[in-house]
């Protein structure tokens, strides 16, 4: 897979680290019980089609990078700045 770094250009996905989906998670109070935090750290939607991405090109410009890319297939369809989107990522 490769990824179309806005900075860089297109660069082989080895070159990012990916660091999970780019959505506001709903954080639980902090007295909220074991199984509240244990959903929250350890359960998370894996679905088959279109996702969008937080990745960092750790071995490049070091960005934040929001990939919008196809699970099942692997094409990338977009990719933007973090701090381009940071408002819209809900």
């Amino acid at each position: 897979m490769r990824i179309d770094c806005p900075l860089c250009g297109a660069r082989d996905r080895r070159e990012f680290y990916y660091q999970g989906a780019a959505v506001a998670l709903n954080r639980p109070a902090p007295d909220a019980g074991v199984e509240a935090w244990d959903d929250y750290v350890h359960l998370r939607d894996n679905p088959a089609g279109e996702t969008r991405d937080l990745w960092h090109h750790e071995a490049g410009c070091g960005a934040w990078l929001v990939v919008t890319r196809d699970t099942v297939s692997h094409a990338v369809s977009r990719v933007e700045l973090a701090t381009d989107v940071k408002g819209a990522m809900a």
